[in-house]
């Protein structure tokens, strides 16, 4: 395997660039030490020890600093290490480390997320979010039958209230104009036409 192009990203770090297509990113030390230059072909045992050992540590190490200052979904752990520069095979086996100690559950996440937001977002809302998050459906729903979030109805009238009152608005005072411009609001915000048409 050739290397193509050596880009330096920090004083410290650059990336590496193969022939395959293939970049991996790594210290300037290392670099020395593995005698990769410019144009030349990297040595077969030098490539196996950086792809099988030394990304992985790294990437595993990354990952935990990573979910020490929050929470992370899989999905989003995945792309921050992509954005780092880690390959697939380095990103898996951390993500297959920080699993089996459960720093990383998707499951529990949504269900803390539900947990946190029921009260102050509608579910279509708190749903879009987690779907933004890389929550897979299945997971959702799973969580929404399992737990108490199936029905929301109560808190999404009580935060439609607080919305009103925030804007010092009063329905019996409310234009047509007026009315149409709050429900598209609210839509947006993802509560049931049904449940705004109570309140305005």
């Amino acid at each position: 395997m050739t290397v193509t192009a050596i880009q330096e990203l920090t004083k410290k770090k650059s990336r590496i660039l193969f022939d395959s297509g293939e970049s991996i990113v790594l210290y300037k030390g290392e670099i020395s030490k593995y005698r990769i230059i410019c144009d030349e072909e990297i040595s077969p045992s030098s490539y196996d020890e950086i792809i099988n050992t030394v990304l992985p540590k790294r990437a595993k190490l990354r990952a935990m600093h990573l979910l020490k200052s929050r929470p992370y979904t899989e999905k989003r752990l995945r792309d921050k290490l992509v954005e780092n520069g880690y390959p697939s095979s380095a990103i898996n086996t951390a993500i297959e480390y920080v699993s089996s100690f459960g720093y990383i559950n998707d499951v529990k996440y949504a269900e803390d997320y539900f947990d946190t937001y029921r009260t102050r977002k509608s579910q279509k809302r708190i749903i879009s979010d987690l779907l933004g998050k890389g929550i897979s459906k299945d997971i959702i729903s799973e969580v929404i039958s399992s737990g108490s979030y199936e029905d929301n109805r109560d808190y999404e009238g009580e935060q439609i209230k607080r919305f009103l009152s925030k804007k010092g608005i009063i329905a019996d005072d409310l234009s047509y104009e007026d009315r149409q411009k709050i429900r598209a609001s609210l839509y947006r915000k993802g509560y049931d036409p049904a449940l705004i048409e109570r309140f305005i």
